[in-house]
């Protein structure tokens, strides 16, 4: 299929509120989400007694509750990738379908690195509570996870993804080339996945502080990584934010000791 940029997607807008309206119907789910049992599973104090008596139900609940934050806060982070996209394989017969394969791609190792995000959290959370008292494992996680959060703000890691991110043309001129486009679509929709996971990661883990009840929480999370990533200024919050959460991982230790 010939890449070709057009100056009008669907048009754009169509596109667009396609796109929002995917995120209202995430968002929407996420609330209906945090009024079940659903929320403790996915970041409650009782999940992983819950996912050792039942790792299969814990297992769906995670993976449901996972999508929909990808879908909620990652998904508008690249909107601009997927407009482009579109404007990109415009007029082929197969153009909407390709771009619901990018998708796929995207939130597939989202969800992926949701699962491995997970796995470090718990980890991290037994560790501290076999040489804590089980009432002080939770704010020590907390504190090691914004300090940690704090810390890859700096990373040049982070740095050179959001170069990426903030390339989508060039993102995909780059990786659209012959051979199946569906294998293609995937591909690129991996690849930015795993580029927006280096930019993005360590926010992501502070959902496990934040919590999935926390909707207001999470959704200052989607608008600081959106601004990081599409916007050449967004590149000035990095460092202060990495200030702050690392003084906040800081504080939260030394309160937590001093009591």
């Amino acid at each position: 299929m010939p890449l070709r940029v057009r100056s009008v997607s669907w048009p754009d807008a169509v596109l667009t509120a396609v796109l929002a309206s995917l995120v209202v119907l995430a968002w929407w789910g996420l609330r209906a989400l945090t009024r079940t049992e659903g929320h403790l599973l996915l970041h409650g104090s009782a999940h992983p007694g819950m996912a050792v008596e039942n790792p299969w139900r814990f297992g769906l609940f995670f993976a449901a509750g996972w999508t929909l934050m990808t879908v909620a806060m990652m998904l508008p982070t690249s909107v601009p990738l997927l407009v482009l996209f579109q404007r990109m394989t415009r007029g082929g017969a197969r153009a909407a379908w390709l771009l619901g394969v990018v998708i796929c791609g995207y939130v597939g190792v989202w969800v992926l690195v949701g699962a491995a995000l997970e796995a470090v959290n718990r980890a991290l959370r037994a560790g501290i509570a076999r040489i804590a008292w089980p009432a002080d494992a939770e704010w020590i996680a907390a504190g090691v996870i914004l300090a940690i959060a704090g810390l890859y703000q700096f990373s040049p890691l982070k740095y050179a993804c959001l170069e990426k991110c903030r390339s989508p043309l060039s993102f995909l001129i780059g990786r659209w080339r012959g051979g199946s486009p569906t294998y293609q679509a995937l591909r690129l929709g991996a690849e930015h996945g795993l580029y927006c996971v280096g930019c993005c990661w360590s926010l992501m883990l502070l959902m496990f502080v934040v919590g999935a009840g926390n909707l207001g929480g999470m959704l200052l999370l989607g608008v600081l990584m959106a601004v990081e990533k599409n916007y050449r200024w967004g590149r000035r919050l990095s460092a202060p934010l990495g200030v702050v959460l690392t003084a906040g991982g800081i504080g939260v230790l030394v309160a937590g000791w001093a009591r």
